[in-house]
Parts: structure tokens; C-alpha cells; sequence
């Protein structure tokens, strides 16, 4: 039995949490236009790629994310239109019942306004009160003549308030069909432009496939630069923490040495001070040396909490670092990348960047150059970040030196022309256990 009443209550609490969480029709409202303006920029994303004769996998993304972007405001606009039924349902359940509800007021008032007509005369009135049997009896009956009268006073006002119910109800249900009319020519709208844009990603798509051989041969291309800067990144972070060790390892050579010789003095002073007390005093009973307190040593800075502060510094900057390009455009986003209607299917280590070739790259955060190092003709940096890894790779010059101090915004190099006045920059962010992150993650959106 209290197993059956437990499921009832849970049963209950998932159907008040269901209906808790149901949008109103104003926030799917506001939904919308979010959806809307997300859309709009990425046309002006898809204008700029319209100057480049080549179509480009970043160009393939926007309209595939266009796409999306559009199913989901088709969503959203079908959620409103149920909960504008839903509300046109509700008002016809209302207006059924207030229609009853009038009809059954109209009927008690009629009968009471006959019955206060058969017996409109006064000598009845009179009479009744008049018939009581004691003076207390006649006061009652008084009594519910007021209250009758004020009963049927009372009828009125609910047959008007009712009445104002009614028509208020039906301005409502033909408000909300006037809604659900203009939601529904809104949704065929949308149908409209979402296969406008099914065509134009086919269209892209169509293009693309014809350039399916210099695309595989770029894919190849990009496997095997990732690869070396992954090896890059590993070795660089090997020699960062390789370093550490060692500096730690010298602070704490340099603090016992501090300690031992502290050591050594205090005992060579406790033997002078022996010696001149044993001159000049007689013999005395041989007391037990203790050894004597090492002196205080030199502050020391914690060198792995000096990291940790840097670390923390950059955590605490998750989702709101700069992009590291002033305008550009996601080729291909983190992790798997797959390219409805292509053959193209690829494990990306951090996201690839589309954008003007010559732009400037700039540092997402403070920190210091870790390593410069070239992969054929193109050139990449890693900033160490505490124990985070920014690289930039694909630049075509580089204006910082390796040990630099840089800071957030700094200028560190130059995007290389991949083809028609457009590059590609292959950003990352590793951590100290080699681990590659989701960049668009920790970035501004």
C-alpha cells in the first residue's frame, strides 16, 4: 500500500514538474526572435562567402547550421500553435459552461420573478407578516422578505456578471483564432524559405563534390598537420612540465642547502661558546648537547601554486576569452565533423577558422610563448596559459619569440592565403594532461 502511494506521489510531482516547465506563448515568442536574429547573422555570414569563387566547407556548415536554425524556429512556431489550441479549446470548455451556467440563472431568476408577480399584491405581504403566530415570528418573516428580495437582486448581478464572462470568453477565443491563423501562415512561410534552403545546400553541396578530389587530398593534407602538431603540442607540454620539475627540484636543493649550512653555523657557534665558558669556569658536570634549531630559512614561493593561480585565471575566463580572429567563420567545429551529401567524415582537434587571409591572430589570454615551431610552409606558436596550451597554427609570419611574455589581444602573427584570399587558422586548447578541448566552449558566443 505505501509502495502504491509513493509511485502516486511521484506520479504527481512529474506531471507538476511537466507542466511547470511549459513555455508560455511569450517566451516562445522571444524564442523565436532569438532564433530569427541567429539566423540573420549567418546570412551576412554566407554574403561574405559569396565574393570567393570556390565554395568552401565553412560556407557548407553556415547553411547546414542556417538549416537547422530553421527546423527549430518551424519548432517552435508548432509549439505555439498547440498552445494557441490548447487556449482555443480551454475558452470553448469555458464558454459551454458559462453558457449553462446562464441559461440555469435565467431559469431560477424567471421562476422567481413569477412568483413575486403572483404575489405582488401588499395585502399579502401584509398579511403574511401580519399571520404570524408571535411577535418574533413576524420579525423572521420580515426578515426573509429582505433576504428574498436581496436574493433575487443578487441573481441579477450574477446573470450580468456572467453574461460579461461570456462575451469576454468569446473576444478571447476569436483573439486566439485570429493568432493561431496568422502563427499558421507564419509556419507555411517558414516551409517556404526552409526548402529555398534545402535547394541552395544542395546547390553547395553539388559544388563541393565537384571539387571532391582536391578536398580528399586537403583532408589527407590536414590529418597529417594535425598529427604533427599534435606530436608539437605533446612535446611542447612535455618540456613545460620536464622544466617545472627541474625548477622545483632546484628550490628545493637550494632551501636544504640554506638549511644545512644554517645548520653548520649554529653548531660551530654552540662550539665556540662552549670553548670560552670552558676556559674561563672550572670543569663542570658534562651536560647533554641537544642539537641545536635549524635557523629559519628564506621565504619560499610555491611555484606549483603560482600555476595553480594562472590555472585558475583561465578557468575562471571559460566562455568569455576573445576569439583569437576579428571576423572569420567555423570551417569545422570540434570533434567529429560530418557533411550531409559528402564523403567527409573527420575527428578535428580543435576547430578550424575560416577567415580573411593576412588577418591578424591574436593571444586569448595572457601568457608566455612556449614554442614556435614550422610544419612545411606554414608556421604555429603555443602559449603556455598556467596549465592550459593555446596554438595557433597556419600563420604565414610570426611576431612574438619563443620565452615572450604576451598578453590578452597581443598581435603574434599573420594568417597564411590558403586560396582566394582565404585561410584557415587551426586553433586549440590543450591542457597539461595533453587533453584537447572544445575551444568554442571557453570562447565569447
Amino acid at each position: 500500500m505505501i509502495k502504491k502511494i509513493w509511485i502516486l506521489l511521484l506520479m504527481v510531482a512529474s506531471s507538476l514538474g511537466t507542466f511547470a516547465q511549459t513555455p508560455s506563448s511569450s517566451d516562445l515568442k522571444k524564442q523565436q526572435a532569438s532564433i530569427q536574429k541567429e539566423i540573420d547573422e549567418l546570412k551576412q555570414q554566407l554574403a561574405e562567402t559569396n565574393k570567393y569563387k570556390r565554395k568552401s566547407l565553412a560556407e557548407l556548415n553556415l547553411v547546414q547550421k542556417k538549416l537547422r536554425l530553421r527546423e527549430s524556429q518551424i519548432k517552435v512556431i508548432n509549439d505555439q500553435i498547440n498552445l494557441i489550441q490548447s487556449d482555443i479549446n480551454q475558452s470553448w470548455r469555458d464558454i459551454v459552461k458559462l453558457r449553462a451556467e446562464l441559461d440555469t440563472l435565467k431559469i431560477q431568476y424567471q421562476k422567481s420573478v413569477v412568483y413575486a408577480y403572483k404575489n405582488r399584491s401588499n395585502y399579502d405581504f401584509v398579511n403574511f407578516i401580519f399571520s404570524a403566530g408571535t411577535f418574533n415570528d413576524a420579525l423572521k418573516r420580515m426578515a426573509y422578505l429582505k433576504s428574498y428580495r436581496a436574493y433575487r437582486e443578487q441573481q441579477a448581478i450574477n446573470i450580468a456578471n456572467t453574461q460579461s464572462q461570456l462575451e469576454q470568453k468569446i473576444s478571447n477565443l476569436n483573439l486566439s483564432k485570429k493568432e493561431k491563423s496568422s502563427a499558421l501562415e507564419e509556419q507555411n512561410k517558414q516551409f517556404k524559405v526552409l526548402a529555398e534552403e534545402r535547394a541552395e545546400k544542395n546547390a553547395v553541396v553539388s559544388k563541393i563534390k565537384s571539387q571532391e578530389r582536391e578536398l580528399t587530398k586537403e583532408m589527407s593534407d590536414k590529418r597529417k598537420q594535425d598529427n604533427k602538431l599534435k606530436a608539437a603540442i605533446n612535446a611542447a607540454i612535455r618540456r613545460e612540465i620536464d622544466a617545472e620539475k627541474k625548477r622545483l627540484a632546484a628550490i628545493e636543493k637550494e632551501k636544504k642547502e640554506k638549511e644545512e649550512a644554517a645548520r653548520k653555523a649554529a653548531a660551530a657557534a654552540a662550539k665556540k661558546e662552549e670553548s670560552s665558558t670552558a676556559a674561563t669556569k672550572p670543569a663542570a658536570k658534562p651536560v647533554e648537547e641537544k642539537p641545536a634549531a635549524p635557523a629559519k630559512p628564506l621565504d619560499v614561493f610555491d611555484t606549483r601554486e603560482e600555476v595553480k593561480l594562472a590555472s585558475d585565471n583561465f578557468e575562471k575566463n571559460k566562455g568569455s576569452l576573445p576569439w583569437p580572429v576579428n571576423s572569420g567563420r567555423v570551417a569545422m567545429k570540434f570533434g567529429r565533423n560530418q557533411y550531409e551529401g559528402l564523403k567527409v567524415d573527420y575527428d578535428n582537434e580543435g576547430i578550424t577558422i575560416e577567415a580573411e587571409a593576412n588577418s591578424s591572430i591574436k593571444a586569448v589570454f595572457d601568457g608566455e610563448v612556449s614554442a614556435i615551431f614550422t610544419i612545411g610552409s606554414i608556421q604555429a606558436v603555443i602559449i603556455k596559459h598556467g596549465k592550459y596550451f593555446t596554438t595557433y597554427s597556419n600563420l604565414s609570419k610570426v611576431t612574438v619569440s619563443k620565452g615572450e611574455k604576451v598578453k590578452t589581444g597581443q598581435l603574434i602573427g599573420r594568417l597564411e592565403e590558403k586560396d582566394a584570399g582565404r585561410g584557415e587558422l587551426e586553433f586549440l586548447i590543450t591542457n597539461d594532461d595533453r587533453i584537447n578541448l572544445n575551444p568554442e566552449l571557453w570562447l565569447r558566443k
